[in-house]
């Protein structure tokens, strides 16, 4: 994991310099903020491998520093939270976190999750992608990651275009839940099958005009969803 570079953030001092010696034993360059302010502005400087976002923040809250991050960066995000109302937030990723990770935590539970995301991220940039996808009036652009229907841009969060990306490029394919979040998430991603009904719902609200009756994604019941070529 050499010369990976992670942003840590969360106003808790003894936390940070914590996770930051763990991080650097295994090699990493670690950056720290204990703001959401600071937070922001170091991201904005710098394209880190990872963010470690802690929820409660000074000044700005993790969901609206990882809001922000997500309209120039997709660089991945975890979130630390110890509201367990929380979790149906960040398990919708309607801020467009990656992974989120509970308080009290363990330090070596924490440097797990972080390489298994930066795996996945590697294998990722490593897989040739066609540029542009055009399905019906619906325009993907792999490379910049932006999503047109018709001239309007659609605003997705980081999984929902993984998801929508895997059944685009593969029409008609039907993908069980489980294949989804192996795929989308990651074999080791704690999270269970409701993910993947909860992007796939934010996803229908966002690109079809009657989500109830989708014209591109679509459930095969009992089975999973799949993309009409």
């Amino acid at each position: 994991m050499a010369e990976k570079k992670v942003l840590v953030v969360d106003d808790e001092k003894l936390i940070v310099k914590g996770i930051r010696f763990s991080l650097e034993q295994d090699g990493m360059k670690v950056d720290c903020a204990y703001d959401g302010e600071e937070a922001l502005s170091l991201a904005r400087k710098c394209e880190y491998d990872l963010v470690l976002l802690d929820v409660m923040l000074p000044k700005l809250d993790g969901f609206q520093v990882c809001q922000q991050i997500r309209e120039f960066s997709d660089m991945p995000v975890v979130m630390l939270t110890a509201k367990s109302e929380d979790m149906d937030k960040i398990l919708g990723l309607e801020y467009g976190a990656d992974d989120y990770i509970t308080k009290p935590f363990n330090i070596l539970e924490v440097k797990a999750r972080i390489k298994a995301i930066m795996r996945r991220t590697a294998r990722k940039e490593e897989v040739p992608q066609s540029t542009i996808l055009v399905k019906g009036n619906m325009k993907i652009d792999c490379e910049s990651r932006r999503v047109f229907i018709g001239e309007r841009e659609i605003n997705l969060t980081a999984k929902e275009f993984d998801a929508l990306e895997l059944l685009a490029t593969n029409p008609n394919k039907v993908y069980s839940r489980e294949n989804l979040l192996n795929i989308v998430w990651g074999a080791d991603y704690p999270g269970g099958a409701r993910t993947v009904d909860v992007h796939i719902r934010r996803l229908r609200e966002k690109i079809e005009i009657n989500p109830s009756e989708p014209q591109y994604v679509h459930t095969k019941w009992g089975v999973g969803y799949y993309f009409k070529g």
